[in-house]
């Protein structure tokens, strides 16, 4: 497949789809924006299919399938996607890996894994979204890519808990469940999330303060980064500490409906992560 037009699918897939990454992708170089893309693309096919209505055999199958196309991806696939994270691969130092570690994560989501203690839950949250900040670094580049990829990890699973605490109602009613059981327990809330909405808010607000200690380590990978790598990182973790600290100040509001930040918000912390990144 011409990689051109692979890119371009890719790219579309991502301004239709990545409703908070977007605003950060697109303060990207075209290169780094393309790669990236192609990047979300995939992990969007994956999560598409762990989140989707098949049965959970056919889930695992359709996962395992995408894990023997990596292994065997070529610029000369007939698949857009394969072909641009193909490309993308032969120009930048992604870790592949990555993606793999990602479908690890979604075999957990399909299987109905849950978690009896936060640890449990940091180790699924690496899986599903340190994977996506270290493949990231590998488009990002850094100063010093040992120190880089912890950081990198951390942020995404800084994101993912995050995403875990504005989902817990609508995860719940498609019987996931991702918060800790024991704590669950300690503040009166039963395991898999039933009981007084209350109960379900104090859990709720307990679990900020990991997210928001995970976001203070991965906000030290911004030093490490070019300019528009920075200004793209900080708008993506700008995007979602504010998601956080709005659950923060009303933890209740999750179990009422979905807290989002309108598009005003989510362009003015863009423009506040490119002046940030000049200074």
């Amino acid at each position: 497949m011409n990689v051109e037009v692979a890119y371009t699918r890719c790219e579309e897939i991502t301004r239709r789809e990545a409703k908070n990454f977007s605003y950060g992708i697109r303060l990207l170089a075209p290169p780094e924006r393309r790669a990236m893309s192609a990047l979300y693309a995939l992990a969007r096919r994956i999560d598409d299919i762990g989140d989707g209505d098949l049965p959970a055999p056919e889930k695992l199958a359709a996962l395992g399938r995408v894990r023997a196309e990596l292994g065997a991806a070529a610029t000369t696939s007939d698949d857009p996607v394969l072909a641009a994270v193909a490309d993308a691969a032969a120009r930048y130092p992604i870790p592949m890996e990555a993606f793999g570690e990602l479908i690890d994560g979604c075999e957990m989501d399909v299987r109905g894994t849950s978690y009896e203690t936060i640890d449990e839950l940091v180790g699924y949250c690496r899986l599903v979204a340190g994977s996506v900040g270290r493949l990231s670094l590998g488009v990002f580049g850094s100063s010093d890519p040992a120190v880089a990829t912890p950081r990198a990890d951390a942020l995404g699973v800084a994101l993912q808990l995050t995403n875990i605490l504005r989902d817990v109602v609508e995860d719940r009613g498609m019987g996931r469940v991702y918060l800790p059981a024991d704590d669950a327990r300690h503040l009166g809330c039963a395991p898999d999330l039933s009981g007084p909405p209350d109960a379900l808010a104090a859990l709720v607000a307990a679990e900020c303060a990991p997210a928001r200690a995970w976001f203070a380590e991965g906000r030290r990978l911004l030093p490490l980064l070019d300019r528009r790598s920075r200004a793209c990182v900080a708008t993506m973790a700008g995007i979602y500490e504010r998601l956080l600290a709005r659950i923060e100040r009303d933890p209740g509001a999750v179990t009422r409906g979905r807290v989002s930040l309108p598009a005003w918000e989510k362009a003015w912390v863009a423009a506040a992560g490119i002046a940030g990144a000049r200074r």
